[in-house]
């Protein structure tokens, strides 16, 4: 027997109503997965920013001048009480050995932007730093990379070094401690000083600050910045060439608007 125009439309009212709500259940996933997809992402840029944020306390907490910073080492105030002790530290990963600085002066030269700079090293003075910088050197470990630091108030130093040219890279390895650091904080122009982290005098790697102009940068609990040596001639180059382009947003205290670039270190 042929369905009856009710039963018909029974049929297709059911038929609608299954479909609508199939509908409607496809755009409730839709709409929670869209929901949680943009939980997940914010999550993740909290994350990020927060991260990047912790860096920069981080790696930017003791440099010269108002915080600065290191594992982006750099020169600058410490992080601890003046009363607090420094705390005993070791070295960390595949520090060259001290014997490589030979306990005597090296000659070289340091070339950036086109500047050559003139460098003299005192292996008596700071054997392990020396040495970290002789072995450095020696294996094209700073050809091509960037001075990512400059600072042009107060102090005044051009940070390099850091191969990821961000102020946190090194050469996997750490040591210390701190070696021929004046014991008035004062580093005439053309010194040669290991950067650090605020409080950690074992923290030095391969980022190294030129100072251009003399400045007092103040010791902290872990003393002064190590001076490994001096640069004996190029620094007005350096300063017309590099220095007196200022940073690249016009701060006090950043990234060099000049590229800055390492383009080799030669000692012997």
């Amino acid at each position: 027997m042929a369905p009856s125009n009710q039963e018909r439309a029974a049929r297709e009212a059911r038929t609608r109503l299954r479909d609508y709500q199939a509908r409607q259940q496809a755009h409730s996933e839709r709409i929670s997965r869209r929901t949680r997809d943009n939980i997940v992402a914010a999550v993740v840029v909290v994350l990020l920013i927060a991260g990047v944020t912790a860096a920069q306390i981080f790696y930017f907490s003791g440099g010269p001048g108002a915080p600065v910073a290191s594992a982006t080492p750099t020169p600058g105030a410490t992080d601890a009480p003046d009363d607090e002790a420094a705390p005993e530290g070791e070295n960390t990963g595949d520090v060259p050995a001290t014997t490589i600085a030979e306990d005597r002066t090296w000659t070289g030269t340091l070339t950036i932007d086109g500047v050559p700079l003139g460098i003299s090293l005192d292996g008596a003075a700071a054997p392990q730093a020396v040495s970290a910088f002789v072995d450095q050197a020696k294996t094209g470990f700073f050809t091509d990379t960037s001075c990512h630091r400059l600072t042009t108030s107060g102090i005044f130093v051009l940070q390099c070094g850091d191969p990821t040219g961000t102020g946190t890279g090194g050469p996997g390895y750490n040591y210390g401690p701190v070696e021929n650091a004046p014991a008035d904080d004062v580093y005439p122009a053309g010194t040669l000083a290991m950067a650090r982290q605020g409080g950690n005098g074992y923290s030095m790697g391969s980022q190294f600050f030129i100072v251009y102009d003399d400045s007092t940068i103040p010791s902290d609990v872990a003393g002064g910045y190590t001076v490994l040596g001096t640069v004996t001639s190029g620094l007005d180059a350096l300063k017309t060439g590099v220095i007196d382009e200022g940073t690249a947003d016009g701060a006090a205290d950043g990234k060099p608007a000049a590229p800055s670039v390492i383009e080799s270190v030669t000692v012997e």
